[in-house]
């Protein structure tokens, strides 16, 4: 599943933002609506997008009820770099399949995941990433 991360123009903006409500491993997103499909989406991954690209994502531990009514959607504090894929900012929830999925990225990848959207672009349209 696809998420924009309003307001964070970097992925260091959104890891800030979650480090004040990460508890236990866990962090909580509240939403105004819960997805149609969040049975299926418990043990897979959200995907955040920051600058009109998938990033980064964190596993989905499951969904609640907010104390105001509203969806809570309990993530894994651990963010995740990808390798990076275009993606058109959107409202509302967009399924990735798994084939449409990006792949994670092994060791190093916070460095590749704090370089400019630029930058990121040209590697990878040269294929060096």
């Amino acid at each position: 599943m696809t998420k924009v991360a309003a307001g964070c123009r970097t992925v260091d903006a959104l890891r800030r933002r979650q480090a004040g409500r990460a508890e236990n491993g866990k962090v909580a997103i509240v939403t105004r609506y819960r997805p149609t499909r969040h049975e299926e989406l418990i043990g897979g991954s959200l995907y955040w997008i920051i600058k009109h690209r998938l990033v980064v994502r964190q596993r989905i531990l499951g969904f609640g009820e907010a104390d105001d009514g509203r969806c809570r959607i309990d993530l894994d504090a651990r963010i995740v770099p990808v390798r990076t894929q275009t993606k058109r900012a959107h409202q509302g929830w967009r399924y990735l399949t798994g084939e449409d999925a990006p792949a994670d990225f092994g060791s190093g990848a916070e460095v590749l995941a704090e370089m400019p959207p630029r930058m990121l672009n040209e590697l990878a349209r040269l294929a060096l990433i």
